[in-house]
């Protein structure tokens, strides 16, 4: 049943997290964590940071920051789409008005 939550177990630096959820968020927060864990690996190597607190922040400075550009994109992908509909619309008008 759909309704059922599930009680899963999620593990990021070296942390083992229990959380209750619906199926249906099960896998996208096992795919989240995998790609905290990836996060971790590579600020780890990269910068050889070894406080966890540092990677962790690191990490949701990064995932943030997409997050928050993604919705940049977004806006300005509709306000473009915006302005050619107006455009658009202008141009039947004129041609109706003919």
């Amino acid at each position: 049943m759909q309704n059922e939550k599930l009680k899963i177990k999620i593990s990021i630096a070296d942390r083992v997290y229990p959380l209750t959820v619906f199926p249906q968020q099960e896998e996208g927060l096992r795919k989240a964590a995998k790609e905290i864990e990836r996060a971790i690996k590579q600020f780890e190597q990269s910068y050889a940071v070894r406080d966890k607190q540092d990677v962790l922040a690191m990490c949701a400075l990064q995932f943030a920051s997409k997050s928050e550009q993604k919705s940049i994109n977004n806006n300005n992908q509709v306000s473009e789409a915006e302005e050619k509909l107006n455009a658009l619309n202008n141009l039947l008008q004129e041609f109706l008005a003919k």
